[in-house]
């Protein structure tokens, strides 16, 4: 399983948010290019976290871009949902008939289980978080 290029592009963009001050907003420019993103992908990523209630944006020479929740707030998993849809490692964990086992297949319990842990990890793992993770100590010795 891979996250798209668009998802990671949308947690590295809400991650630049996070490092602002909760006031400031940041011109899509300076994202793309601190975060190295292709400007155009990055405006379709704008709006789709803006649709998801994730982010604000406004035009304008004050305008720009800003988290529209706190960083306490926001989960990894939410800004991946809001650009890949929900997480699924096989299209069988949401639908035993896809798979011509059905529930009797041995390696569903293994991907259902494996997708909760992944999910469960993604949604209680907010940006506050990840920021207090990134910038200990022992996460820049990894």
């Amino acid at each position: 399983m891979q996250i798209t290029r668009q998802a990671d592009y949308a947690l590295r963009a809400i991650y630049h948010l996070t490092k602002l001050d909760p006031t400031q907003r940041a011109a899509t420019s300076q994202i793309a290019e601190e975060q190295r993103i292709p400007p155009s992908f990055l405006a379709k990523i704008i709006s789709q976290l803006s649709i998801a209630g994730l982010i604000h944006t406004s035009r304008g020479a004050r305008g720009g871009v800003s988290l529209a929740r706190s960083p306490e707030e926001i989960t990894i998993l939410e800004v991946v949902e809001a650009i890949d849809g929900p997480i699924a490692l096989n299209e069988c964990t949401s639908s035993p008939d896809a798979c011509p086992f059905g529930e009797n297949c041995p390696l569903r319990k293994l991907w259902c289980g494996t997708q909760t842990e992944l999910i469960e990890k993604l949604a209680t793992t907010t940006f506050a978080q990840f920021m207090s993770e990134a910038s200990s100590p022992a996460a820049s010795s990894n």
